[in-house]
């Protein structure tokens, strides 16, 4: 058993509290807001991120930072990636080099265009930055809360870390594997947030099964263009947090990014659809943190360069496509001469 802390309570860091508490194990689940935590002890239910699932009554449920932190071994960064800086900076007095940090969020930062457990590095340095890692993969939450058969990468620098949340987070229905690519994982983890509203908006404009095809295996091209120029393993991008994710997520009827895109495919804007959304697409914001990134590598990625267009600069998506279609003639293997072995 260990003593886990999940901050954030979103649909994701609910279905992982479940989870981590079923396992056996001593949970935290923090809440932002203090109402939602008064409805999730009253009812046993997060009816605002994770109606369907039920939460066990073991999972200690606090809108007190503090209080959900103390005495734990292990911290679990559930909240929108753009929010843990916020939320670690208010942990920042109660981190000690014991503890093992673990990430679950999906983006990279805005401004900054750090990764998430750069972030983390960054605001608690009484953490060793190799006790810092990441877990990522195919895993909508509402199929993790019922059970339903998942599997996800634990990353981290050092093996015997990535081994320890993979242990933590290991249930016979959701397994566990280990990768020491940190930077891989975290870019194929981000990227296909901003590549899910390009399917997206596929989807909402009616072209068929070719256009969403095409946007994968194009849109995981540029993932490993970017992630190479990052430094990362390219074998990374062929696995569960490359290609799988980017398929579940691009397909899924469960996918925030993918619904955002297909709306705005469908003529609603930005604003309208973010009005209406309880929870966060954390592709929105990684569209603006991927397409500078790119511009900081000299990497092309033409399908992000289209969504950016579409989501900032009012480009009309019927153009975007046109645009994509009438480019210059490349090989499918193409990389820009800075990659090139």
């Amino acid at each position: 058993m260990r003593r886990i802390a999940v901050f954030g309570a979103g649909g994701w860091g609910t279905a992982l509290a479940i989870s981590l508490a079923e396992a056996g194990h001593d949970v935290a689940l923090w809440v932002r807001r203090p109402e939602v935590a008064a409805q999730i002890r009253r009812d046993r239910r997060n009816a605002v991120y994770l109606p369907s699932a039920g939460i066990p009554p073991e999972v200690y449920v606090t809108s007190d930072l503090e209080k959900a932190a103390r005495n734990r071994t292990i911290w679990v960064f559930a909240t929108p990636s753009q929010a843990v800086r916020g939320v670690a900076s208010r942990l920042q007095p109660l981190a000690h080099p014991a503890l093992t940090v673990v990430s679950v969020a999906k983006g990279i930062e805005n401004g900054t265009l750090l990764t998430t457990t750069q972030v983390l590095a960054e605001v608690l340095p009484g953490v060793p930055e190799h006790c810092i890692g990441v877990l990522s993969g195919p895993s909508h939450a509402e199929e993790v809360a019922a059970g339903m058969p998942t599997t996800l990468v634990a990353a981290a620098r050092d093996e015997d870390v990535a081994l320890e949340i993979q242990s933590t987070f290991m249930t016979p229905r959701l397994r566990v594997y280990i990768n020491l690519d940190v930077i891989g994982v975290e870019i194929g983890g981000s990227v296909k947030n901003v590549l899910a509203i390009a399917a997206g908006m596929a989807d909402g404009l009616g072209y068929g099964d070719n256009a969403k095809a095409a946007l994968i295996t194009r849109g995981m091209a540029e993932i490993q263009r970017l992630g190479l120029a990052m430094g990362a393993d390219p074998q990374t991008f062929s696995g569960l947090t490359g290609m799988g994710d980017l398929v579940v997520t691009c397909m899924s009827r469960h996918s925030r990014n993918r619904y955002v895109g297909e709306q705005i495919g469908r003529g609603r804007t930005l604003d309208e659809i973010r009005a209406e959304m309880p929870m966060v697409a954390e592709g929105v914001a990684s569209t603006r943190s991927v397409y500078e990134l790119a511009n900081r590598f000299g990497i092309e990625m033409p399908i992000t360069e289209a969504v950016y267009g579409i989501l900032f600069d009012g480009k009309d998506p019927v153009e975007a496509v046109q645009e994509l279609m009438s480019r210059s003639a490349k090989r499918e293997d193409w990389l820009p001469d800075t990659l090139q072995a």
